[in-house]
């Protein structure tokens, strides 16, 4: 993860700070964005910077995680010469580091933004806490898979960017579940990701703010894209080392 760091801002100047201050400055200048427009979401009871600073803090996750994933394996070959690092070392450290300081920007807004009244206290932390491994784990476990699949077609490349702009509806960042029709709640809980969306943002919206979510069905939807993303790894890393 040091390593990575490293490779990606430098030793020098605001090279560590840009971990956090990357994924922080998108999330605040979305909020302002938001703020100056007038933007309103499902009346007084939520915030437009709170909801913001949720549904942006997991869209960021979701995005870097995935695209961050591509050619991991082959652009990290020299690595694999140390006999203690793997491909899969690889892919877990820059998947913890992204997990870390994006969650990590999202507690230093946090902070401030709580201080002078324009964000709730935080209601149930454990809740908020699990919501985000949650999040972070179906993340990581899809992200593993476009790891994988990238490693054996260039097209991948061509795919992934337009997918993730056609998956940002599935998210649940941009609305709350019980803003929506009977029959449109229905159909949008049975995507993972809106499940976690919706229990992180539990954990930091007051009680009297209904959210609805599933913890059993994120688990089950991130079991199973393990289990399909590590023999799918594994597959990738022998066609690298042949290569």
């Amino acid at each position: 993860m040091i390593r990575e760091v490293m490779a990606r801002y430098g030793h020098e100047n605001l090279g560590f700070f840009w971990i956090i201050g990357e994924p922080l400055l998108l999330t605040l200048g979305v909020m302002v964005l938001w703020t100056f427009t007038g933007q309103s979401h499902g009346g007084e009871e939520v915030g437009v910077i709170p909801f913001a600073l949720t549904g942006y803090s997991f869209l960021t996750l979701w995005r870097h995680l995935v695209f961050k994933s591509m050619r991991v394996m082959t652009n990290g070959s020299p690595l694999v010469y140390h006999i203690y690092v793997k491909y899969f070392d690889i892919l877990l450290a820059r998947g913890l580091l992204e997990v870390i300081s994006i969650f990590a920007a999202f507690l230093i807004a946090l902070l401030p933004l709580w201080l002078v009244g324009l964000c709730p206290g935080i209601n149930d932390p454990l809740l908020l806490v699990v919501g985000w491994l949650l999040c972070s784990w179906f993340s990581f476990s899809f992200a593993l898979i476009i790891a994988a699949v990238s490693e054996f077609s260039e097209t991948v490349h061509q795919i992934v960017g337009p997918a993730m702009y056609l998956t940002m509806p599935l998210t649940g960042a941009f609305f709350l579940v019980d803003w929506l029709p009977p029959r449109a709640r229905e159909i949008m809980l049975w995507s993972p990701m809106v499940n976690g969306v919706e229990m992180f943002r539990a954990g930091l919206f007051p009680p009297d703010v209904p959210t609805e979510w599933d913890a059993g069905y994120i688990v089950a939807w991130s079991l199973a894209l393990t289990v399909i993303a590590l023999p799918l790894v594994r597959y990738a890393e022998r066609r690298v080392e042949s290569a």
